[in-house]
């Protein structure tokens, strides 16, 4: 603007006009191209808001200068297409309103979600119809190396990338091939993943990962992303030889936690005289509010709470497994539903006889309680032999691109926060109650 302002003055000796009128030209025409939800926002005086508690689609318009008749028109007019009493309590919403002493609205716009908005519109003929913003996907590639007292997570945090790309690969690609709480100082990692982005600027996150390799104890596992069910897009991980990494269970139930005490049931007690006392469960630490996973498809068969095991959650797999889940701070399903694999079915607490916040982690084999980290469990679908060919000429190309992605070797020195460690040692009492 300055340089506008300081050609105006100078024009009164030499005359820049045409050079000027461009200049200013340009910056018009930079300022109209501001389009969201499909309008120019210049066209109008935009009010932006979220849902307050208690409000409801009349409210929100009667605040904002439309009268009940109009009201009821619009609604009965959009009826078919939206449902006002959808509204939830915190999600945006846009007011399009004329530029005009009034400030009428026009347009009421609410965005569900950060990809779909809905849009109410009464500025001529009224109607509503739902819509998403455009989507960018951007391919990328990272690297890293574990350095001593240092984790994946520090190793991403350190890079300004995303703590998902940790989780996605502890627990939907290595789950079972590496444990993640037990890197080596000098393991190794190169990943391609995809970026997620709405309007070409708003990230949203990682959209999956690719393809994997990684170093660990000297030992390469390769990971590929294929789809094995173009009907139905069933998607999943496998090696360089078509070999599923995933299992039909998930390790654990929590991410990133420890196993604070084991199936046991030989345990002695102290508080007990030293008494045996069998312990039928897992136990892993966790901060409450942590969420609690499936770990494998099936139906819900209890979600309930008992004085023993506090709030807890069963699980029927199939024929031959069950699993349980106790002492959650709060339940996420009803008898009945259906779970996959890695859904949310609940939150870390300490309900029932727990001295310590974690999850215990049950296991059930033909109606017997048994060991989980003890039993064979059955791998997850494999690549079929029709599939087969078509897959390992897939993984080619995206392979070499691996391969030429060079290691982040440089070995930075990492200061641990004492604080941080003292609260993940939280000492856990063992469940002393059974659910028969």
């Amino acid at each position: 603007m300055l340089a506008i302002v300081v050609g105006i003055i100078s024009c009164k000796n030499e005359p820049k006009e045409e050079i000027i009128s461009d200049e200013i030209a340009l910056e018009e025409e930079k300022e109209i191209e501001k389009y969201e939800f499909g309008f120019n926002l210049n066209d109008f005086i935009v009010v932006r808001d979220t849902i307050r508690r208690g409000d409801s689609f009349g409210q929100i318009l009667e605040r904002n200068k439309i009268g009940y008749p109009q009201i009821y028109n619009i609604v009965e007019k959009t009826k078919d297409s939206f449902n006002i009493a959808r509204l939830q309590e915190g999600k945006p919403y846009t007011l399009l309103c004329t530029k005009d002493s009034l400030q009428l609205p026009t347009c009421f716009i609410y965005q569900p979600n950060k990809e779909e908005y809905v849009v109410v519109n009464f500025q001529d003929s009224i109607h509503a119809y739902t819509n998403k913003k455009p989507i960018k996907y951007v391919e990328k590639e990272a690297t890293g190396t574990i350095a001593p007292g240092s984790s994946i997570s520090q190793v991403l945090d350190e890079q300004g990338l995303s703590q998902r790309l940790a989780f996605m690969m502890a627990d939907d690609i290595y789950a079972w091939t590496i444990d993640f709480n037990r890197l080596q100082e000098g393991d190794e990692f190169k990943v391609i993943y995809t970026d997620k982005y709405i309007d070409d600027s708003t990230y949203v996150g990682v959209h999956n990962i690719k393809a994997a390799y990684f170093e660990h104890n000297k030992e390469p596992f390769y990971a590929f992303e294929f789809e094995t069910d173009k009907e139905k897009g069933f998607r999943d991980y496998f090696s360089e030889e078509a070999k599923n990494l995933r299992r039909a269970f998930l390790k654990a139930p929590v991410q990133f936690s420890r196993v604070s005490s084991r199936y046991n049931l030989k345990r002695r007690i102290a508080y007990y005289g030293n008494r045996v006392r069998p312990h039928r469960g897992t136990d892993f630490a966790a901060g409450i509010g942590t969420p609690i996973l499936a770990t494998a498809n099936g139906t819900v068969t209890k979600s309930s709470y008992t004085r023993g095991n506090g709030k807890y959650v069963k699980i029927k797999h199939n024929a031959t497994y069950s699993t349980q889940y106790l002492h959650m701070k709060n339940r996420n399903v009803k008898v009945g539903q259906f779970v996959k694999q890695g859904d949310v079915i609940g939150w870390v607490g300490m309900t029932g006889n727990t001295g310590g916040p974690h999850v215990c982690y049950r296991f059930w084999k033909n109606g017997k309680q048994v060991d989980p980290f003890k039993q064979k469990l059955p791998e997850a679908e494999p690549i079929s032999d029709s599939l087969k060919a078509e897959y390992l000429e897939f993984i080619k190309p995206i392979r070499a691109q691996l391969d030429g992605i060079e290691f982040l070797r440089e070995k930075l020195e990492i200061k641990i926060d004492s604080t941080k460690i003292l609260d993940n040692q939280i000492l856990v009492e063992d469940d002393l109650i059974t659910e028969k």
